[in-house]
């Protein structure tokens, strides 16, 4: 990944919805060379997809945490997936070094709604012996969303 790569990703990660001539004429590049340098990133796994981005307050998710779930026992991330994919509130979740065994974050209508999702997730995982909540009060950091300084990774 070159340097015209990464400013074709930030252009991306501010509009993903930029046509080609629109990008190219960001980066100096013309429309075809574009397509091909996108068409590049996807094949070969950097760019995954497309998707919307949405405000999460616009359509009534108020409320967000995140979740250090812990298991009695070992549980393999399979099956964390497999469970966690089943409580739709679920927007991410990891394995994690430390004492939790998996880290989640899930966005709720609300504290009640939180709830809700909490006890399915306790529910799918047949041996979660507890779970640890913070509920988000504001994001300060939202790295790679709309609006965000130019796309740059380390080398």
């Amino acid at each position: 990944m070159d340097d015209l790569d990464r400013k074709l990703i930030g252009c991306l990660l501010e509009d993903g919805r930029a046509g080609y001539a629109a990008i190219g004429d960001r980066i100096g590049l013309s429309a075809p060379a574009v397509k091909r340098r996108m068409d590049r990133l996807l094949d070969d796994g950097v760019i995954s997809g497309f998707t919307a981005v949405l405000d999460p307050d616009l359509v009534g998710w108020a409320t967000e945490a995140y979740v250090e779930v812990h298991c009695k026992g070992a549980i393999s991330p399979d099956e964390l997936r497999a469970a966690f994919s089943r409580v739709p509130e679920v927007h991410t979740a990891a394995t994690v070094s430390g004492a939790a065994d998996a880290l989640l974050h899930i966005v709720a209508r609300d504290v009640r709604d939180l709830e809700r999702a909490l006890e399915r997730v306790r529910d799918e995982v047949a041996n979660v012996d507890h779970t640890s909540t913070a509920i988000v009060l504001s994001r300060l950091i939202d790295r790679y969303g709309p609006g965000q300084p130019e796309f740059n990774p380390p080398d």
